[in-house]
């Protein structure tokens, strides 16, 4: 697949997490909303015509449970990738886990952690459609938020401001 080919980046933040007493951060699970919001996710992306070929997800309980219940809406289930790099990733980090994907891969989806999901969609994007940029810049990256950003080119040229944002997507919004 040429490298000059237009690509997406679906930025998924988990849905909201519990915080049960004497449970680790890594193993924390969904609470009641969370489990409610990201059905909801999974019928935007797929009502918007947008199914990765390709998602890494972080291993931590939350976002792993969260890409289930996003999953189960989709008309096909991407291929998916449990990345420990994910969790806890600082936008560097997250530039470095894309810049791996091969150029096979045309849409992406990272389904992770705050504040990394909202600095990487804020960084990727160079330009914006519509009011996507004002609404990112208004709500920032609130649980189940999604960001999709398009660019051309391979995955190892991705980097601050290469990207246009063609959505952006909250629950409660």
């Amino acid at each position: 697949m040429s490298v000059d080919v237009p690509r997406r980046i679906v930025i998924l933040r988990h849905a909201k997490a519990d915080w049960p007493p004497q449970v680790a951060d890594h193993d924390r699970p969904l609470a009641e909303r969370g489990r409610k919001d990201a059905p909801v996710a999974g019928r935007w992306l797929a009502a918007s015509g947008i199914v990765p070929e390709l998602t890494l997800c972080s291993t931590a309980d939350r976002t792993r449970e969260t890409w289930k219940l996003v999953a189960h809406e989709l008309p096909r289930r991407p291929r998916t990738v449990y990345e420990e790099r994910l969790y806890e990733a600082v936008l560097g980090q997250l530039i470095e886990v894309i810049n791996e994907v091969s150029d096979d891969v045309r849409d992406l989806m990272l389904v992770g952690h705050n504040p990394g999901m909202h600095a990487l969609a804020d960084a990727l994007a160079g330009e914006a459609e519509g009011d996507a940029r004002t609404r990112l810049d208004r709500i920032g990256f609130p649980t189940s938020a999604i960001a999709v950003v398009s660019f051309t080119g391979s995955w190892k040229s991705v980097e601050h401001g290469v990207g246009r944002l063609e959505a952006h997507w909250a629950p409660h919004e």
